[in-house]
This record gives C-alpha cells, structure tokens and sequence, in this order.
C-alpha cells in the first residue's frame, strides 16, 4: 500500500509517521517551497486524548524525547483588566499539556520523505481504483489512498467536496511571542484567562521546557534534529469585530490599543520577537455531508477546521492521524480492504469533528468579550 499525503502539517506529519511505523509507505507533498517558509504558529496545549493520539504514532524509541519537550500546566482562567485587577473567571481552572508546535513539527519530520514546493492542482480517480495527484512544478504521484491534510485552504477538498467551504467568523488577532524573563513569570496569573481594556482581549500562555530541545535531542535521540529554542510568552491580541491592523506590525498594532495599560504587559509586547508575528483570521469549517467512497479522504482542518478559542484543533488533527492510521493498518494486513478502512475513519471523525467544531464557537465569546465573566 502507498499513501500519498498532501500537507506537511502537525496532521499529515503525525499520520506519516504512523504509516511508517506500520510498513505503509507515505509521501508527504508540502506546497511551501521550504518547511520554515511561513509562520506556524506557537504553544499547543493538548488534552489526553490528543498527546496519547501522538505518541501512539511516534516510534516508542522517541517517548522519552518527547516527554523531555512537553510540560504540564495548570491555569485558574481569570479575567483582569489592562492593571492585572481580577475582574471575573472563565471557567474552571484546566490543565493540559503544552508543547511547542515548531519543536514538535521538527520531531515529526524526522525520517519522513517530504516533497517541498509540491502544489497539488487536483487528481484523477484511475480506472484500477488507484488515485492520480496533480502538481504545479512537479510530475504526477500516484497512490492507494490521497490523504488531504492540506489546512483550511485544502485544495484536496475542493475537489472532493466543493460544497464545504470555510466561514470567517470576522474574529482577527495579531500574535506573537517574547521571551520568558524573571519580570514576565510574573505574569503567571494570567496565562490561560485573558487581559481586557480598550476593546480587545490579550489572552497570554508559557512554553516552558524541561529541556532545552535542542539539548535533549542529542541526549536522547540523536537521529533527531530539534530547534535551539528556549522558554517564551505566546500572546494574542483579539481585535475588535472586524478589525485590522491597516500597516501597522503586530506590535505596533497591540501597543497602539494599549496605552494606559500595566507597563509589564506593555514591555511584553514591546520586546517580542519581531519575526515571529502575525496578523491572523479565524475561519472554521464543520464536516457536511459526507462525500463519494473512494480513494480520497480528509484530515484534520480541510474537513473541520476549529476556532483556536476550543482549544482543540491540534488535538482532533492528531485523533485524526491515530485513527486513520490504525484503519490503514488493518487494511494492510489484510483483515479489511482498504475503502472499508477510510468509511471506518470516516464515519467516526465526521461525529467528533463536528462536535469538535461546535465546542470552539461556543468557546469563542468568552475569549473575545471585552468584559469580565464570572
């Protein structure tokens, strides 16, 4: 069996390396021209059922690895406003696990064939149930199975299913990350609630390593290639409905909303990481109906695609990846044939994904009110 998987994303990667770890050959096609080429975003926080999915696909030989690059974190989910005051609560306090998501894209990376500046323009079913992938500036790839895991843009979706389209849900933010000094773990109260004044919302979270990944790698893996990177904030400022930041750079946007404010949140923002800022959007999509069986699937957010306030998109891309997997591993052995594997995935990831789906919009007025909730 060969799988081919458009999308070098946290999704497609996890599922590259469960294939490989299961004897199926899988080519991951990435349509940047380099894995580094854009923003990627930063801290995960991954609930049990999203760290058990990954490490399930990882080689055992790279738990200890992965164990070294992830922390625990507990969060009281408060509300202040712009001078640390505590004004409300969100909710009950959580915990989760926190990773970072270029540390741990870096991880799955390794030992996978990722073809780089592979744009895939569509496909063709063949006649021997086998599946044909189009590219921009590359030969044709055919596969057993095609596997979009190519993001909210997914090109694989269009084609597969052009009725499901993303819906903006007109919420814009800038983020970005700073690194974590003696003055900003001061800010401890704040990280996992939100900060509120002048009409937006600055939500905060720590990444706090263990180890240092570089360093563990080569302690405890190292076939392993990890980042040199070390403890940050990650903040994001929620805009009001619609806004824009016009010209402005993600700082200057969150300072020009921050006068007044306590100057430890200012100075956070002020020596944040200039190159690793962005001005987002947040556009989800809820599974629809489900489309032909064949050799095509969907994974991760080209077929739900969360709001970031559920707290859990990484997570169902992961369950994903699992799932699939161990579907395809079946039908590699021989005890279902293949198109009986992708209706199982299926058939279980449209009802989670959608439930996943809903949650995040649910979730999403508590964290862009600019007011205290109790």
């Amino acid at each position: 069996m060969r799988v081919a998987i458009a999308g070098a994303g946290l999704g497609g990667l996890c599922l590259a390396q469960a294939l490989r770890g299961a004897g199926i050959e899988a080519d991951v096609y990435e349509r940047d021209p380099a894995i580094t080429a854009r923003f990627q975003g930063y801290r995960l926080v991954l609930d049990p059922v999203g760290f058990e999915a990954l490490r399930s696909c990882l080689p055992q030989r790279w738990h200890p690895l992965l164990d070294a690059v992830v922390s625990d974190a507990y969060v009281e989910r408060l509300v202040l406003d712009a001078q640390l005051n505590k004004i409300g609560e969100l909710g009950p306090a959580r915990s989760g696990i926190v990773v970072d998501r270029h540390v741990l894209r870096h991880l799955l990376l390794t030992g996978l064939t990722v073809h780089i500046g592979a744009a895939l323009t569509g496909y063709d079913v063949l006649d021997n149930g086998r599946v044909e992938a189009r590219f921009a500036h590359r030969d044709p790839a055919t596969a057993d199975l095609l596997v979009g895991a190519d993001g909210v843009g997914s090109a694989v979706r269009q084609v597969l299913t052009p009725r499901t389209t993303p819906t903006d849900t007109g919420v814009r933010f800038v983020i970005g990350r700073t690194p974590l000094t003696d003055q900003f773990a001061g800010l401890s109260r704040a990280y996992g609630g939100k900060i509120v004044g002048d009409g937006v919302s600055l939500l905060l979270g720590a990444m706090r390593f263990p180890v240092p990944p570089k360093e563990a790698a080569e302690k405890l893996a190292p076939e392993v290639t990890l980042p040199d990177i070390h403890d940050y904030v990650r903040w994001a400022m929620v805009l009001p409905p619609n806004g824009s930041p016009g010209t402005l750079t993600a700082q200057e946007a969150a300072l020009s909303r921050m006068n007044g404010w306590h100057p430890d949140l200012r100075a956070l923002i002020e020596r944040a990481d200039p190159d690793n800022s962005s001005l987002l959007s947040i556009r989800v999509i809820e599974p629809g109906e489900r489309w032909a069986p064949g050799p095509v699937t969907l994974l991760g957010d080209a077929v739900h695609a969360t709001s970031p306030t559920g707290g859990n998109g990484a997570n169902t891309a992961l369950r994903d990846a699992d799932l699939l997997g161990r579907c395809l591993k079946e039908a590699a052995e021989g005890r279902q044939d293949l198109l009986a594997a992708v209706d199982s995935y299926e058939r279980q990831m449209f009802q989670y994904g959608g439930e996943a789906v809903r949650h995040s919009l649910a979730a999403l007025p508590a964290l862009t009110a600019t007011t205290g909730m109790t």
